[in-house]
């Protein structure tokens, strides 16, 4: 099949790309040229595992191409998937001035029965909206065209979103009832053939519980999220350990061990924005969603969790001080440094007036970028700011380390290189990816989220 995707970003590329290696030949059509012509000189945008190598292969093969033209993204394929940024307006709400703006551009030139598929994660309502600015344009040209909006919402984690998409849990299709609902559900049927074969996988819902279903999926993981930093917060207090008490929940076949981990707080381009988006079309219907709001003021405090722990045990004066920060991204297997838990930190770490060297495998380039913005009201703090090369680097006499991604480099790390290259020896996991007596064991006192009191040399001294 001939498919187009409008929108090279992470979803729309990954996207296109995966179906051009199912064996369809693909256009990826965006506005952005100096992002278009590096993909088309072999260069990838963002980071994701394994991504550059599907690029490559499927290019040589001649089934994936790239383009700013969208009269040649629509002339290429009657399957145009709509999949651009929907960020957040003010108020939360989802902006779809690009979504629509899409839709209006497939209008322009569309000469056969489409296909138009929301792939963007839209609010409930959005496929309607679609369906309104391509009604309007076909009016203006004056030429009657049949075509079908429909809901094809995106579940990949970054970092995995190859093996998301080629072994999906479920693909989700909103189509309208009627012929051209119907037309439009087996053009879907066709497309994701490939990996539909060993068992149906595909599901037909009506439009809107389609679009609501992607948001409640992404405010349900947040939720359990946010569920274990409350409750590994209270584990701190009363002594308890949020890893065995983990174990102990997640055994339940009701409750299963997945997003059951506590940390620093989610971050990166979905939760935090369809949480938001899904409360603003909640408020919109006079709904509010009590759950979410406490979701989101839970994942605001734990922001805050390693810079609290770190105070009480340094104090509220962090001048002269300097920290190191292992991982950026607000993921492992990703440079995306959006709502990173990691920005927040380095910002009230230099707040503070302590100096930070950080280091992250892949994101250093998206960190620093990011985080200059962070910064733009007062670059005077910048230069206290370091970005090293390697995990080791970052060590050299800091006070402390503070774990904030769980890159897999950094778990078998030598203990007892970061006893001696920290003037202090302090550990702030903020991950839970150490065990906290194998670290007190290297010499090193261990503050984790949730694990009970601090473990190691001289945990309840003051700063030295």
């Amino acid at each position: 099949m001939n498919v187009t995707v409008i929108g090279a970003g992470y979803v729309g590329l990954v996207s296109g790309v995966c179906f051009a290696d199912l064996g369809h030949h693909v256009m990826c059509v965006d506005v952005d040229a100096t992002k278009v012509a590096l993909l088309n000189s072999g260069g990838v945008p963002i980071y994701e595992p394994g991504l550059d190598a599907l690029i490559a292969r499927n290019r040589a093969a001649g089934r994936l191409k790239f383009s700013t033209s969208m009269a040649e993204g629509v002339a290429h394929a009657p399957l145009q998937f709509i999949a651009v940024g929907t960020p957040p307006d003010e108020d939360g709400a989802a902006d779809l001035q690009y979504v629509l703006a899409a839709g209006r551009s497939i209008a322009q030139h569309m000469s056969e029965f489409t296909v138009i598929v929301n792939k963007s994660t839209v609010p409930v309502g959005t496929a309607g909206k679609v369906t309104a600015a391509v009604d309007e344009v076909l009016k203006q040209r004056g030429v009657a065209v049949d075509f079908a909006v429909v809901s094809n919402p995106e579940f990949l984690k970054e970092g995995a979103a190859i093996d998301d998409f080629m072994r999906p849990d479920r693909i989700v299709v909103g189509a309208a009832e009627g012929p051209l609902g119907d037309q439009a559900f087996e053009v879907m049927r066709k497309l994701y053939a490939p990996i539909n074969r060993n068992h149906d996988r595909l599901m037909r819902m009506s439009i809107h519980s389609a679009e609501l279903t992607k948001y409640a999926a992404n405010a349900m993981l947040a939720t359990r999220i946010s569920f274990m930093n409350e409750l590994a917060n209270l584990a701190d207090e009363v002594g308890a350990d949020i890893e065995q008490v983990r174990l102990g929940i997640g055994s339940d076949s009701r409750i299963g061990y997945s997003f059951l981990y506590a940390g620093t707080g989610y971050g990166g381009s979905c939760f935090p924005k369809d949480v938001q988006a899904l409360r603003r079309t909640a408020a919109e219907w006079g709904h509010p969603m009590r759950v979410l709001e406490a979701v989101e003021e839970a994942n605001q405090h734990q922001f805050d969790v390693l810079v609290r722990k770190l105070r009480a045990r340094l104090g509220d004066d962090l001048r002269g001080k300097t920290f190191a920060i292992w991982g950026l991204a607000f993921k492992p297997n990703t440079d995306d440094m959006r709502q990173a838990p990691s920005r927040h930190i380095i910002k009230e770490l230099l707040s503070r007036g302590a100096s930070v060297r950080a280091y992250d495998p892949v994101a250093k380039a998206e960190a620093q970028r990011s985080i200059a913005l962070d910064f733009a009201g007062v670059p005077e703090l910048l230069p206290r700011i370091v970005y090293v090369d390697t995990a080791a680097d970052a060590l050299q006499q800091a006070d402390a380390l503070l774990l904030v991604t769980e890159w897999k480099e950094f778990r078998g790390f030598d203990l007892q290189q970061v006893r001696q290259s920290l003037r202090q020896p302090l550990v702030f996991d903020g991950r839970n990816q150490y065990d906290p007596e194998a670290v007190a064991a290297a010499g090193l006192e261990y503050h984790g989220i949730g694990r009970g009191k601090p473990v190691g040399v001289d945990s309840a001294s003051s700063a030295q």
